[in-house]
């Protein structure tokens, strides 16, 4: 299995990458959406877009992707001689990435709470958390490139 796993390495990188951009698109934007829903929220004005645009970005992309993501990057790991070389920043990568995994849960949760009609937080608190993903996203590629430990 390992042998296997070493032979379709190239593809299951690339749609591993794939995978990874398409979840990372999604936890770029739904903040951004969030932001505007609070927005609509705090104005008075309608908002039911928003509740449509979220759930379907949630579903349809960002959920799958993840779960790709999460399986070709373990079988990545899992390949033949690949966890004999690796170094501590594996540990520090996959640390980042259970940390994107449960701000992924968060997102999830949080359009639930708009759901409620109620505003579960400030238009300013996702303004803020928006930052998250591609911060992490940084540390992220440079452990990954350039494996410095």
């Amino acid at each position: 299995m390992r042998e296997l796993l070493a032979d379709l390495y190239p593809w299951i990188l690339a749609f591993h990458i794939i995978a990874v951009m398409f979840w990372m698109a999604g936890m770029y934007y739904l903040p951004r959406l969030f932001v505007y829903h609070a927005e609509a929220m705090e104005a008075g004005e309608p908002f039911a877009i928003f509740e449509t645009m979220e759930r379907n970005l949630l579903r349809i992309i960002m959920t799958p992707a993840m779960v790709v993501a999460w399986i070709l990057g373990l079988s990545l790991i899992l390949r033949a001689g690949f966890l004999d070389s690796a170094g501590l920043w594996l540990h520090v990568k996959l640390s980042f990435v259970l940390i994107l995994t449960g701000y992924h849960g968060f997102l999830a949760s949080t359009r639930k709470k708009f759901l409620t009609q109620s505003l579960p937080r400030s238009s300013r608190f996702y303004r803020m958390i928006n930052e998250i993903p591609p911060v992490l996203t940084v540390f992220i590629v440079i452990l990954v490139v350039v494996q410095p430990f």
